[in-house]
């Protein structure tokens, strides 16, 4: 294998490691003055990384692997770069309107979002278990710093400090997982694991799959490894609330159904049962969490692990329908939480303070009825009721789940939908049928409305337009997966 071959394969993370270690001695000679700039220039690495990703859309076979098997730059981790690294765009987009007036816009932002983006785009490649851990530790260093952004708030320290503590116990549940995978198949990479454990899955390499599962569930906040969430969602800054309700959720699941699907894929039974409790736990318990939720941000991250139970299913299925449902879900999902948030960050109060209770938002209908129209979509959109985008979502999961056979699951996912419609519906009621609390001032930024427009003709009923492009594209991205299996 070329070394200028695999070099080039890598071009993306090239990219983002050059601009980021440019921008950090930029920021550390600069200072925080140079932090617009900084942005600026981070926002065009990730655009110009984009670019060389969109080559390998579609690509398959051996003309994707790198490094000797380490990496893989097929269509399926290309579909997930994109989103990556459109959310990465977005939250450093969205930053200086929520930093500026606390004067906290801090160089160093844009930067560990470049860093927290490169290990993820690490992650969706991950043919072998040394990437896998690489990338997933970049990620997961750079966004414990972000949690912490805020240094003058409590709520923000004692988030990227729960994070921090957590994240280390699931990082060490995940090695030891991968140690138990590399001591009873004598590999490390995805495909010779796969070959090993094939037909062979001895107890003690059963225990590497359910620690290795145990430790990504943590990283999608599936239920019962979802305690962090709601704390973490609410301290975190608006910005990187943002970021943690989008690009991670699509790193971490695009590398559980890696992870499975090719190192485990021999072996479907084994892990299979695992997540259909992890799904099934996660509808139900991110539903009925959610309901006696005050603060819009915690509301949004158990909507977060609501979401996961459902594209969970999706990945139940093991079927190459199962992952293009759980890729058309995450793009729709992404979206929709692009709306959500970017919303949260236009109510504010006349002090310019950040309003987050849901009792602030009373009447908002009366007194920001366009805000208030694009939180109700996202709500709507969220629950999966038709018109809007986020019913399609469901209904490619569901559909896999029963062509696979599993129509109980998807009964039982059906139903749970049901309890999630009920917060939903409450915030809409909130926002138009009670008395105006009249908090919310009136805001404007060019950045937020542009990502509010185009997010919510995305979730629209406009977005049904997309649905053969969309449906291509992952499916495209899947076969990727199971032709490396």
């Amino acid at each position: 294998m070329s070394w200028i071959v695999s070099l080039n394969l890598v071009a993306a993370e090239e990219i983002l490691s050059a601009a980021g270690l440019v921008l950090m001695l930029v920021a550390a000679w600069a200072g925080d003055k140079s932090a617009r700039a900084i942005s600026v220039a981070a926002v065009a690495a990730l655009v110009a990384a984009s670019a060389f990703v969109l080559q390998g859309l579609g690509a398959t076979g051996a003309q994707t692997s790198a490094f000797y098997g380490q990496y893989a730059d097929d269509g399926f981790a290309a579909y997930a770069k994109l989103l990556i690294y459109l959310a990465a765009a977005v939250a450093v987009i969205v930053a200086p309107r929520f930093f500026a007036p606390r004067d906290e816009m801090r160089a160093e932002y844009p930067v560990l979002v470049l860093f927290a983006a490169l290990g993820m785009g690490l992650m969706v490649s991950a043919t072998d278990l040394l990437t896998l851990y690489i990338g997933l530790e970049l990620n997961s260093l750079a966004a414990y710093v972000l949690a912490a952004m805020l240094r003058r708030d409590e709520r923000s320290a004692e988030a990227g400090l729960k994070y921090f503590v957590l994240g280390a116990l699931a990082s060490g549940i995940l090695l030891f997982g991968m140690s138990l995978t590399y001591g009873f198949s004598g590999s490390t990479n995805f495909v010779a694991i796969g070959k090993a454990l094939h037909g062979q899955l001895a107890t003690g390499a059963l225990f590497g799959v359910v620690f290795m599962l145990v430790g990504l569930a943590f990283k999608i906040s599936a239920v019962p490894f979802h305690m962090w969430t709601p704390d973490v969602y609410e301290g975190s800054p608006t910005p990187v609330t943002t970021f943690f309700a989008t690009a991670p959720k699509v790193a971490a699941l695009c590398l559980l159904m890696r992870v499975t699907l090719v190192a485990f894929g021999a072996e479907v039974v084994a892990w299979q049962q695992i997540v259909i409790a992890l799904s099934l736990l996660s509808i139900v318990v991110g539903a009925l969490g959610a309901i006696g939720q005050t603060n819009l941000k915690r509301l949004l991250a158990y909507s977060s692990i609501n979401n996961v139970g459902f594209m969970l299913i999706g990945l139940a299925a093991a079927t190459p329908a199962g992952v293009s449902a759980v890729l058309v879900y995450l793009f729709i999902y992404v979206f929709t939480s692009f709306a959500g948030f970017a919303a949260v960050l236009l109510l504010r109060d006349r002090e310019g303070e950040q309003i987050e209770s849901l009792a602030d938002i009373a009447g908002l209908s009366r007194t920001r009825p366009a805000l208030a129209a694009v939180l109700a979509m996202v709500m709507f959109s969220l629950a999966g009721i038709p018109p809007l985008f986020g019913f399609w979502g469901k209904f490619v999961v569901f559909q896999a789940a029963v062509a696979a056979g599993m129509v109980p699951l998807a009964a039982i996912g059906i139903a749970a939908s049901v309890i999630g419609a009920f917060y939903y519906l409450k915030v809409v009621k909130v926002m138009y049928f009670d008395d105006p609390a009249d908090k919310v001032a009136p805001a404007s930024d060019v950045a937020h409305n542009a990502i509010l427009l185009v997010s919510a003709v995305v979730i629209s009923p406009v977005g049904y337009l997309m649905t053969n492009w969309l449906g291509g594209v992952a499916q495209q991205a899947a076969a990727a997966l199971f032709h490396t299996a």
